[in-house]
């Protein structure tokens, strides 16, 4: 297995932590809310051995400094860009999970000659009441309670589809990071959605849909996502591809890593894309 390695990016916004590793044509992996680059834990050391992986940690989230102002998906955008430039890379693939995707997107609507290709997993739509919901969330961010119930509430969060062991843990961690203040990619995504199907039609570069067949569960149970609002990526993308991934959660790339390799590596090393 490769290894992988940790660093940090200055900008005049405060330090973007990002994880690299491998040799070869390049590809971003850019993570959902409120997660880290520790999405891609098991899924970086497999793709390695082909080509030179990169996941940062959004800011505001992980290991990153918090934005000194709520950032915009092209703030985002642009974070990346800096990170590519720094590192002397000039045309990138990249994969986006979930905000990661709605990040992802942007780069390739406003970099068009920037992306090789797109890999857009578990993006999903929101009406306008969903999209109230999640800005109030998330605006408003965790709060710590005196009697540390937080703690608990946050381990039951997701224990019903991840489980009570590692995986549990290390999102419990990155909650923790991001308490006390609003968690900005999520606003950022939440307020760029209804721009997103008119920027997403501008792509013009190979994308590959890739979504868990069980991955829309949890959003519907806590009334952030239904199923009908999910035909707007197809349809903003009519030249995608698309894939589901039996037994696909919210949080397969830690949970399903090899076959998901397998997905993402199919589909960068197809050449009549």
């Amino acid at each position: 297995m490769k290894s992988i390695k940790r660093a940090f990016l200055d900008t005049e916004d405060g330090q973007i932590l990002y994880r690299i590793g491998g040799e070869g044509e390049p590809l971003l992996l850019l993570h959902m809310t409120p997660r880290s680059s520790d999405e891609f834990r098991e899924l970086m050391p497999i793709l390695a051995p082909n080509r030179c992986v990169i996941a940062m940690d959004l800011m505001g989230l992980g290991d990153s400094d918090k934005p000194p102002r709520v950032y915009s998906v092209a703030d985002y955008a642009k974070t990346a860009i800096a990170l590519w430039d720094q590192l002397g890379i000039k045309k990138s693939s990249i994969l986006g999970s979930l905000t990661g995707g709605y990040i992802a997107g942007e780069i390739a609507a406003a970099y068009p000659e920037r992306v090789e290709k797109l890999i857009l997993c578990n993006v999903f739509g929101f009406d306008a009441q969903e999209q109230e919901t999640i800005l109030k969330r998330y605006s408003e961010g965790f709060k710590i309670q005196e009697d540390g119930s937080h703690l608990m509430e946050r381990w039951l969060a997701r224990v019903n589809y991840v489980g009570k062991g590692e995986l549990n843990h290390s999102c419990v961690l990155e909650d923790l990071k991001c308490f006390g203040s609003p968690i900005y990619p999520a606003i950022a995504a939440a307020s760029f959605f209804l721009d997103a199907q008119e920027r997403f039609s501008l792509l013009k570069c190979p994308t590959l849909i890739l979504s868990g067949d069980k991955a829309l569960e949890p959003l519907e149970q806590a009334g952030l996502a239904k199923t009908e609002n999910q035909l707007w990526l197809s349809e903003a993308i009519p030249h995608s591809q698309r894939v589901e991934l039996e037994g696909g959660t919210l949080w397969m790339m830690n949970q399903m890593p090899e076959e998901i390799s397998k997905i993402v590596s199919d589909f960068l090393d197809n050449t009549e894309n």
